[in-house]
């Protein structure tokens, strides 16, 4: 798989075949390429927690936020909620804040996850306070983002921005989720 084959199939997958395991082994290949990406004075200031246990799923998963745009919908169902998670910390012992780099490390994860067959979803929207002492996480740590695995059970289709400018991800009777895409022309400016 090519590089922009591998860009255009990592979408933010929301919904998963909760019954098909990601190992662990598969976890630590993804943070290894986290770990591989570069980041800023190569501090390496990121620590990963692993989760592909069904308990420590169900806490992760009651933190998190799913789909700002879909106002009608909490979040994945039972039997489609993710199989695997990684969480991204920053250590503030190493730095005290942490840029954009996480967003590498991230990205990282997610592409390694396509070529494993596998999807996932960035997910920002997180009570720390509870997630933290769900999983018993100490306070030198930041969480930065959790990433969501499996393998996707949703079709997400890629579409032209309509002529109103919509940017906003949907879903049609089918459960296939749109994601309208600007044009390469409407973002080079020079």
């Amino acid at each position: 798989m090519d590089m922009k084959e591998l860009v255009f199939k990592n979408r933010s997958y929301r919904r998963f075949h909760q019954e098909t395991a990601v190992h662990r082994e598969t976890l630590r290949d993804l943070v290894d390429l986290a770990r591989l990406s570069a980041t800023g004075g190569n501090v390496q200031p990121f620590k990963y927690l692993l989760s592909s246990d069904a308990d420590r799923n169900r806490l992760i998963f009651s933190t998190l936020g799913w789909a700002a745009y879909l106002k009608d919908w909490s979040g994945p169902a039972e039997g489609e909620q993710p199989s695997a998670y990684i969480i991204i910390l920053g250590d503030t012992r190493l730095k005290p804040t942490f840029g954009c780099d996480y967003g590498i490390a991230a990205q990282s994860i997610l592409l390694g996850a396509v070529e494993k067959g596998l999807g996932g979803c960035i997910i920002a929207t997180i009570r720390k306070p509870d997630l933290m002492k769900a999983l018993t996480i100490p306070e030198h740590f930041e969480i930065l983002l959790v990433i969501a695995l499996g393998k996707p059970r949703e079709i997400v289709v890629l579409e032209a921005v309509g002529p109103e400018g919509d940017i906003k991800y949907w879903r049609d009777n089918q459960g296939v989720h749109h994601v309208p895409k600007r044009s390469l022309d409407d973002l080079i400016v020079g």
